[in-house]
């Protein structure tokens, strides 16, 4: 009877072990495709208000404003931004990623030079056209900022998993590919109002 009893609780533990080993082996690539749908999430975010800056970028060429360049400047940072070829690889390539962000907080600072040109034209900031166009650039930009917050979210979960007992020897083992991700971060210079040259509006103006 104590022999049975024995053998049941090395079955017992042994079953444990079993279940604790599966579930460790599993952890990485979920934890991973987690991130990597996190990381789709970003790049859709992106992809709509790429999507919307073309018919901004009609709407103010139809207005009577000088800063011309400015305009410019948001088509060519909107052409680098859906230039950069993202793959799998991206979020493990610090290279890759680096391109990636800064092609997209190109974008982004393209957009906010252009806002501040906007403040001075109010006949153009009243057109319904413009205002609908705003409302769903900020509802872009606020998505971004969330799917940015939650693939840093599900990356650092990856990347603690891989570095934590008994994960890190699988993670040399049975998941030899799996690599650290990288993270979005703040780009420099973020804090700071655009620095915005009205000198052309003011010459035109002038020679009115």
């Amino acid at each position: 009877m104590i022999k049975l009893k024995r053998i049941l609780g090395l079955f017992a533990v042994a079953a444990a072990a079993v279940s604790l080993t599966a579930c460790d082996v599993n952890r990485i690539p979920t934890q991973e495709e987690n991130a990597k749908r996190a990381f789709s999430d970003v790049q859709d975010a992106y992809q709509r208000r790429n999507d919307l800056v073309p018919n901004l970028v009609a709407t103010v060429q139809g207005a009577a404003i000088a800063e011309r360049g400015t305009l410019t400047e948001v088509v060519e940072a909107r052409a680098k931004a859906t230039s950069v070829t993202v793959d799998a690889s991206t979020i493990t390539d610090p290279a890759k990623f680096q391109q990636f962000q800064q092609a997209q907080d190109g974008m982004s600072s393209a957009l906010g030079r252009l806002m501040v040109v906007v403040e001075r034209y109010p006949d153009l900031k009243s057109q319904q056209n413009f205002t609908t166009l705003m409302s769903q650039l900020e509802g872009a930009e606020n998505r971004i900022s969330i799917a940015r917050r939650d693939f840093n979210a599900a990356a650092q979960t990856y990347n603690t998993t891989l570095r934590s007992f008994p994960q890190n020897i699988l993670a040399g083992t049975i998941h030899s590919g799996s690599k650290p991700m990288e993270y979005f971060k703040a780009a420099p210079g973020a804090d700071k109002a655009p620095n915005v040259d009205f000198s052309g509006l003011n010459n035109a103006e002038a020679s009115k």
